[in-house]
């Protein structure tokens, strides 16, 4: 959970601003790693090419 919120920069944006989050017991998900690319880009292609690899059958839905 949140414990406590601080507005570091860009108040006026509301919910854009950047903050700094205090977390207890909180597992998160980071989706981009320390070199910027994107799991979301990355992601898609890897699990795509295990599924040939695994034969596993996919079927539109």
């Amino acid at each position: 959970a949140i414990r406590k919120s601080k507005v570091l920069a860009f108040e006026d944006l509301g919910m854009e601003a950047i903050y700094e989050f205090e977390v207890h017991d909180m597992p998160v998900t980071v989706a981009v790693d320390s070199n910027g690319i994107s799991v979301h880009d990355t992601g898609p292609a890897a699990w795509s090419k295990k599924i040939v690899e695994l034969k596993i059958p996919v079927t539109a839905a």
